[in-house]
């Protein structure tokens, strides 16, 4: 069985932050292309590679475990943990590029999976990729104890459902074209975009005995992260162009979407990412946990959010 990699994360030097970073990506990568298709009828584990491999940041999994790491839990859990939130994000994208949705052609550099597999297809992979997720954090080979088994589903299928990203991409829908406040907009992405960020913080952290101070600290961390990413999304759609970013840029303003650029301007939006970034640092810095266990946390922090400039 595979196991992740860590160094000591003693300082914020950001040469050990990309040396355990790349170390991570790769057993991330390496899991996921033996899990995503395997057994699947062909076409469909085709379109299910797709969607997963060679693309994106991997900041979900990345969070999951530098969660972990910070709380010095079980690695081959949170490595488990890592990828199912991945294939969570993974069938979000498909389903959300699909017609009927967003109705986009291009995602991670390359057409979308609607695009190359047609409707169907992609809406099979996405429900293919869905159902993965939930077995990788359930295995019968006693790599995850099954009271924590049980606590990642309920953090993954919360954050998932109705309550979650689900629920925020149907507000959004029914949002094109009104004009939100700042609480309204918020609201939103907390549920569309923030929660299954948030999750993967707190997936790290069930994969450990974690204390109550540092699971608070985990959580506001995670609630902080999961909007500066929103936010910083705004910032680039409108600043980036599409080969930049791997998606269509400027679609946001061509559908009469809400966001906080057009909510608060580009340089309030810049602003309010930065005191998000703010309210991360703090969090971690009163979660209790020792400091060279969460400079990853914050190494991720700084990611998202420079991602802005």
């Amino acid at each position: 069985m595979m196991t992740t990699q860590t160094i000591s994360a003693h300082s914020a030097d950001t040469t050990h932050f990309q040396h355990w970073s790349t170390q991570q990506l790769q057993a991330v990568e390496t899991a996921l292309s033996q899990w995503v298709g395997k057994d699947a009828p062909e076409t469909l584990a085709q379109a299910m590679r797709y969607a997963v491999l060679d693309g994106g940041k991997r900041l979900r999994p990345l969070l999951v475990l530098a969660s972990c790491h910070a709380v010095q839990g079980l690695e081959t859990a949170a490595l488990r943990a890592a990828c199912a939130v991945e294939l969570i994000h993974a069938y979000s994208l498909v389903h959300d590029d699909m017609p009927c949705m967003d109705n986009d052609v291009l995602r991670r550099g390359k057409p979308t999976v609607h695009v190359q597999f047609g409707q169907a297809g992609a809406l099979l992979a996405g429900d293919a990729l869905q159902a993965l997720a939930f077995e990788l954090i359930t295995p019968d080979d006693g790599d995850i104890p099954p009271p924590m088994q049980a606590r990642l589903c309920q953090l993954l299928s919360r954050a998932a459902g109705s309550q979650g990203m689900t629920g925020g991409q149907a507000i959004d829908l029914a949002s094109v074209g009104k004009r939100l406040n700042q609480q309204e907009l918020q609201h939103m992405h907390q549920l569309k975009t923030g929660a299954l960020l948030q999750a993967s913080v707190l997936m790290g952290a069930a994969c450990g005995n974690t204390a109550p101070p540092a699971l608070q600290g985990l959580t506001r961390y995670g609630a902080a992260i999961g909007l500066a990413f929103q936010v910083v999304d705004d910032i680039l759609d409108v600043v980036a162009d599409s080969a930049t970013l791997g998606k269509t840029a400027g679609k946001d303003a061509a559908n009469d979407k809400p966001t906080y650029v057009s909510l608060l301007g580009l340089e309030q939006a810049r602003t309010y990412a930065q005191t998000l970034h703010q309210e991360a640092a703090q969090a971690l810095h009163n979660s209790g946990l020792e400091e060279n266990r969460t400079q990853l946390l914050h190494a991720l922090a700084d990611m998202v959010v420079q991602r802005a400039h």
